[in-house]
């Protein structure tokens, strides 16, 4: 698959409620196998491919799933947080959780994609929070 930010939406303001993510975490060379089965299993094909050099991380979306593929010492900052949200707008949901008092495990941080945080819910369950707005190679 392409190495390039790939998304069929790739603004998610639109969005009238979350779109749920759980994570699935592997090795760099297990992604495709694991994408395919995926792709397989729901019948959907994936719908985001995203590069996180940064990070040394390669994402991609299928369905529900979010397959985070990387290194053992890549994937390991991660692994604590068992689902991302996709929302409209980042904005109001920190201001909810900064009125509520919310242990912010990652501040609002900006990334390839768009905005996010990562939140620790009252039951102790660690979400990402992010948004996402077009790249410029998208706006075309």
């Amino acid at each position: 698959m392409s190495q390039q930010l790939w998304r069929r939406h790739p603004d998610s303001s639109h969005l009238a409620g979350p779109r749920t993510f759980v994570r699935v975490f592997v090795p760099r060379a297990e992604l495709e196998p694991t994408v395919a089965w995926y792709e397989q299993l729901l019948g959907v094909e994936r719908d985001m491919v995203m590069p996180y050099p940064e990070k040394d991380l390669a994402l991609t979306a299928v369905g529900g799933f979010l397959i985070i593929a990387g290194t053992e010492a890549a994937l390991a900052p991660f692994r604590q947080t068992v689902g991302t949200l996709l929302v409209a707008d980042v904005g109001p949901h920190e201001e909810l959780f900064q009125q509520q008092g919310l242990e912010f495990v990652q501040p609002r941080f900006r990334a390839p994609v768009g905005e996010g945080f990562t939140i620790r819910h009252p039951d102790g369950t660690v979400i990402e929070y992010v948004h996402h707005r077009p790249a410029a190679h998208e706006l075309s």
